[in-house]
């Protein structure tokens, strides 16, 4: 190991004194840093800084004077001859709006307002870009910074380019300040679409009113929405992304998600916007691609800028007109509708050449480097999240990368890539590896901690045992893996409480807290499965005959006192709201102190809890001893046995008080004796 000193670096090697293994990288570190400094230093020249840069949408697409009225309307599009605007308000003239050309390739035309003071361009009206190609080819497009676009299904698939600019009265005013950041983040994924038990598309009023105060009930301070950015396919699930600048129409207005955002500010709920950066719908007739005629408008051009797997296109990060469009479409989101946040999609993707594609990682350094990275997007994400927390310094942005690589979630000014938090993705692979191969009386409790802990110093993770990937089909949630024989027929509290869902409801209850409290420094949570929603995620496709009954959420199964679905919903809300008052997921890592395979008994501590795990199907244990570092009396915090929570109440809370005694215990200074009832799980806190 070297003996040089990098702790007062400032060429991006600054992160080699907190990983030494990072040391023989050191070259491709300053690589990069020097790119995204070269990049700063352009853009502050040329832009004005980042800020400035970042907010392309007060000059791109349609702006209104709100004095004058008058509209005027830019765009880049530097492979036409000649660029008109075309829409209701010129009777869909091609010839009338012509537009004139700088020297940049951008695009502008001013209209006057009307003879009476009105805008020109009615609110709501449609409108496109019409332009003539050197072949002399006319190509209409939808405007690339449009801020709204409808779908009719029934006369076409393809998105109509809408003028939002409703008058004063219309328009949502936020009266709710940003809740404080959290350092405990618990995040509750969700689509707002499938947010209803009703077969339909669920609307932004409706999750306002139904969905978000069972949010708060349930003790998650974070609210992340996915399928946001305005997309042409439903079944993509906000993938392929058509309209990045607009708020999908289908589920209501740009209003009513500002007030959905609005509101949950006022509960206290940070509100994440799950980003698409990392590629975007290959439709030419309402997206990006091709948009003047040419396949490297934003894109890379040929196979570089296709996405194989994904059937989209790749943006080209090295590109001035594609970062305004891509750091002004961050800042819009913050600006425009007060998000708090971003989780970026597919940023393994972002990060390398091979986008993830056929590409195994060891966790080996050599793969984090060299000719496989992709640098100018690896530039692109220091760029976005310097210019997000510099706006917004109590920002949150996460990642979605598989690989693992180092400094995705340090700061740039070490050498990072800037991200707060990252996901653990191996997390939830392993869940569904063990229910779908191995006997719950084998599970390797070695191996479950090592993934659950396994992560990178210094580095914050969010765990989650399943998220929207693991509910899609083709795949099942960890609810249906366990009991999907049975969930038809056994879920009421009307019929015989069989071996099956026992296990069930026991598992699903520990696997989440054992996640929860070993995991990582956040926890997510997909909407419904807190409560162990059965079956899965499909949404209306030709394959299915267009049906919406699996691409909803069936919040009636809780709301049923009959059902079972109650219990593993108020163990939920019990573990968040516990974690709350602990704040286990702000606090260092656990220190885990047992791992009996044969007893088959995990105990570990974070942040003054003791957490017990016995997941032995029907051995119970009496005067069970667990080492705890603190002395002191003990009582139950959180017992998964509970009635309650659909357990056996085979604990009497009342009785049940735990005195340390001083003697060492597997590696801790004191140890406490506790009945253990089979498939149980406990968390203790100190009371004296």
């Amino acid at each position: 190991m070297t003996t040089k000193d990098y702790s007062t670096a400032k060429d991006g090697t600054k992160i080699v004194s907190l990983d030494p293994w990072l040391e023989p990288f050191a070259d491709p570190l300053r690589s990069r840093y020097a790119l995204y400094k070269k990049w700063v230093d352009s853009i502050e020249s040329s832009e004005g800084g980042l800020a400035k840069f970042s907010q392309g949408y007060l000059k791109m697409g349609f702006q209104v004077d709100q004095n004058s009225q008058a509209v005027t309307y830019r765009e880049y599009a530097p492979g036409v001859q000649k660029a008109y605007l075309i829409g209701d308000f010129n009777g869909w003239n091609r010839d009338s709006h012509p537009m004139t050309r700088d020297d940049f390739g951008v695009w502008a035309l001013t209209l006057p307002p009307g003879q009476h003071g009105q805008c020109a361009i009615p609110h709501k009206s449609k409108v496109k870009l019409s332009m003539i190609t050197p072949s002399g080819e006319r190509i209409e497009r939808l405007p690339a910074w449009i801020k709204y676009v409808t779908q009719d299904l029934s006369v076409s698939p393809v998105y109509d380019a809408v003028f939002w600019n409703p008058p004063a009265n219309e328009l949502y005013h936020f009266r709710h300040p940003r809740p404080p950041k959290p350092t405990n983040l618990k995040i509750y994924e969700a689509h707002v679409g499938i947010a209803s038990p009703e077969p339909k598309v669920a609307s932004y009023k409706e999750f306002t009113a139904n969905n978000l105060p069972r949010i708060k009930e349930l003790g998650y301070n974070v609210v992340q929405l996915m399928a946001v950015q305005e997309h042409a396919y439903y079944g993509s699930f906000g993938y392929q992304v058509t309209n990045f600048f607009a708020a999908s129409s289908r589920y209501g207005t740009p209003e009513e998600l500002k007030e959905l955002i609005d509101v949950a500010h006022s509960m206290g709920i940070t509100v994440l916007l799950d980003i698409v950066h990392s590629h975007a719908c290959k439709n030419v007739l309402d997206g990006l691609n091709m948009f003047d005629g040419t396949d490297y408008c934003y894109f890379h051009e040929g196979a570089k800028g296709r996405h194989e797997l994904w059937d989209s296109r790749l943006f080209n990060y090295g590109h001035h007109e594609t970062l305004r469009f891509l750091l002004s479409n961050c800042r819009w989101w913050l600006d425009e509708f007060q998000f708090d946040g971003f989780r970026f999609d597919g940023v393994t993707s972002i990060l390398y050449t091979h986008h993830g594609i056929g590409t195994g990682f060891s966790g080996g350094y050599h793969e984090y480097f060299g000719p496989s990275v992709d640098e100018e997007g690896v530039v692109y994400l220091m760029l976005a999240n310097e210019m997000i927390h510099k706006i917004l310094p109590e920002a949150i942005t996460v990642a979605e990368d598989v690989s693992g690589m180092p400094g995705l979630c340090r700061p740039v000014e070490e050498g990072g890539v800037g991200f707060d938090y990252r996901l653990s993705m191996a997390v939830p692979d392993m869940w569904i590896k063990l229910l779908k191969e191995t006997r719950d009386e084998d599970w390797d409790f070695g191996n479950i901690c090592h993934t659950l802990t396994n992560r990178r110093h210094l580095e914050k993770s969010i765990a989650y045992a399943e998220s929207h990937d693991q509910a899609l089909v083709g795949d099942k949630t960890i609810a249906f893996w366990l009991m999907d024989k049975e969930m038809y027929t056994n879920m009421s509290d009307l019929t015989e409480r069989t071996p099956i869902i026992d296990r069930g409801l026991g598992l699903h209850k520990m696997i989440r807290l054992l996640v929860h409290g070993l995991g990582g420094e956040g926890y997510l949570n997909f909407i419904g499965n807190e409560f162990g929603h059965p079956e899965w995620l499909d949404f209306p496709t030709a394959a299915n005959g267009s049906s919406f009954h699996h691409a909803r959420r069936q919040f009636n199964l809780v709301d049923d006192d009959l059902l079972r679905y109650k219990y593993l919903y108020a163990f939920d809300k019990g573990m968040n709201n516990l974690e709350e008052r602990f704040k286990w997921l702000a606090a260092p890592q656990a220190y885990i102190s047992l791992k009996h395979e044969s007893d088959r008994v995990v105990a570990f501590e974070r942040a003054g809890a003791l957490f017990i795990f016995n997941f032995h199907p029907n051995k119970s244990y009496t005067d069970y001893r667990i080492g705890v570092d603190v002395a002191g009396t003990y009582r139950i915090a959180l017992d998964s046995d509970e009635t309650r929570f659909g357990g056996h109440g085979r604990i009497d809370h009342a009785a049940s008080e735990f005195f340390t005694t001083h003697m060492e215990w597997n590696g801790r200074r004191n140890f406490v004796q506790v009945y253990l009832p089979s498939r149980t799980c406990l968390v203790l806190g100190k009371v004296a």
